[in-house]
C-alpha cells in the first residue's frame, strides 16, 4: 500500500508501523499546534460516525499534508471515543469507519482487495470475476449477516470453498474491520491527556447526547410495550393484520420503529403475514436490511416526515407535544416508571396504617 491507501485504511498494521516511522510522540499529537489539522479532523471522524457515515476525503499520492492529516486523526478519533468510553459510541464509531471503507473496497481492484483481505487472514483466491475464499473464513466474517443469501447452505461448496463477488468480499472485509477497531476500544488515555482532550470532547457529547436522545441506543425501552406506540404506528399495525398493503414509506416507519424499541425480526415478520403480497424471504431481507444486515441503521422517521408522506394519522395530545414517534414512546414509558415509583413509596405507608390500627 501507497501512504494514501494507508490514510484511507489507517487500521491496518502496515498503517501502525508507518505512524511509528514518523516518530510523532503522543504530546505532539495532542498539544502540537502543528498538529491542529489532525486534531480537528479527528473530531470530525468521531461527530460523522454519530450521525452515521464518515466522509473519506479525496487523496491525490501528492497531498502529502491532506495524507498526513487523515493518517494522523484517526489515532487522535480513538483517544477521543476512549476518553468518552460509551458503548453506544464505540460500536457506532466503529460501524461508521467500517461502512466507509466498503464503500472506498468496492472502488478498488481486485488485486488491491486481494492483498487486503491478507490483513484480516483472508486467503482469497482469483475465481472469475470475483474470489474463492475458505468457508471458515466465510463463517468468521460473516456470521453477523442475516441476510438469507449470506448464509452458508445457500452458497455453492466445492472443496471447502466458497465463491464470493467483489462486492461481497468487501462487505465480509467490513465485518473484520468492525471487529477489529471495537475490539481495541477504549485505548487506556491518561489523565493529563483526558484533560487535554476536554475541548474536543464537549461538542462530541452534546451529538452523542441528541442522538440518544431523538433516536435512542436500542437499550433504553426494555420490554416492548406495545400499549404505547403512537397512533401512527398502532395505525400501520392495525392495516398491516387487516391485510392491507402499507406504502412503502409507511412500511419501512414501522419496520424501523420496532426495531428501535426492541421487536425482533421475526417478530416484526409475523406482523406482515397477513399481507396479500407476503413473501416470507423478500420481507425478511428488507427487514434485515433495515435492522443493519447492510451496514447502516436506519432511523425512524420524524413526526415531520411523517407528515409530509401522509402517514400521520389520528393524532393524539401528547403528539402535540413530540417531534418524534420515539419521542411519543420515550415519554408514555416515563410516565410508567414514574407511576410505578408513586406506586412503591405509596404502598409502605399503607401497610404501615393497617398496622396501626
Amino acid at each position: 500500500m501507497d501512504q494514501k491507501d494507508l490514510a484511507l485504511y489507517p487500521y491496518v498494521s502496515e498503517a501502525s508501523r508507518y505512524v511509528a516511522s514518523l516518530d510523532f510522540s503522543l504530546d505532539r499529537l495532542i498539544s502540537s499546534r502543528a498538529m491542529d489539522s489532525a486534531r480537528l479532523r479527528g473530531k470530525e471522524r468521531v461527530l460523522q460516525s454519530i450521525e452515521g457515515e464518515i466522509a473519506k476525503p479525496g487523496l491525490l499520492s501528492s497531498d502529502d499534508r491532506k495524507i498526513l492529516i487523515e493518517l494522523l486523526s484517526y489515532p487522535f478519533s480513538r483517544i477521543l471515543v476512549s476518553c468518552i468510553d460509551d458503548p453506544f459510541l464505540t460500536r457506532r464509531y466503529s460501524l461508521a469507519e467500517a461502512v466507509s471503507s466498503y464503500k472506498s473496497l468496492k472502488g478498488q481492484e481486485l488485486s488491491f482487495l486481494k492483498e487486503f483481505a491478507l490483513e484480516f487472514g483472508i486467503q482469497a483466491k482469483d475465481y472469475d470475476s470475483g474470489f474463492r475464499m475458505h468457508f471458515t473464513d466465510y463463517i468468521r466474517l460473516g456470521s453477523t449477516l442475516k441476510a438469507t443469501e449470506w448464509k452458508l447452505v445457500n452458497r455453492k461448496l466445492e472443496h471447502g470453498y466458497v465463491n464470493v463477488s467483489k462486492d461481497e468480499l468487501a462487505r465480509l472485509l467490513q465485518e473484520g474491520i468492525k471487529n477489529r477497531i471495537e475490539g481495541g476500544l477504549p485505548v487506556s488515555v491518561p489523565e493529563d491527556v483526558q484533560q487535554a482532550c476536554e475541548p474536543y470532547l464537549e461538542d462530541i457529547k452534546t451529538a452523542l447526547h441528541e442522538r440518544k436522545t431523538t433516536f435512542g441506543d436500542g437499550s433504553e425501552f426494555g420490554s416492548v410495550e406495545s400499549g404505547f406506540f403512537p397512533p401512527c404506528v398502532t395505525y400501520a399495525i392495525s392495516q398491516t393484520q387487516g391485510g392491507i398493503n402499507l406504502a412503502h414509506s409507511m412500511r419501512f416507519a414501522m419496520t424501523s420503529f420496532l426495531l428501535t424499541v426492541g421487536m425482533s425480526v421475526d417478530d416484526i415478520l409475523n406482523l406482515f403475514t397477513s399481507s396479500p403480497d407476503f413473501d416470507v424471504e423478500k420481507a425478511r431481507y428488507q427487514v434485515e436490511h433495515i435492522a443493519g444486515a447492510s451496514g447502516t441503521n436506519y432511523k425512524p422517521p420524524s413526526c415531520a416526515t411523517m407528515q409530509t408522506y401522509g402517514n400521520c394519522y389520528s393524532p393524539d395530545e401528547v403528539c402535540k407535544k413530540i417531534k418524534h414517534p420515539l419521542g411519543y414512546y420515550r415519554r408514555k414509558i416515563w410516565f410508567k416508571n414514574r407511576n410505578a415509583q408513586k406506586q412503591n413509596v405509596k404502598a409502605p405507608s399503607d401497610n404501615s396504617a393497617k398496622t396501626e390500627s
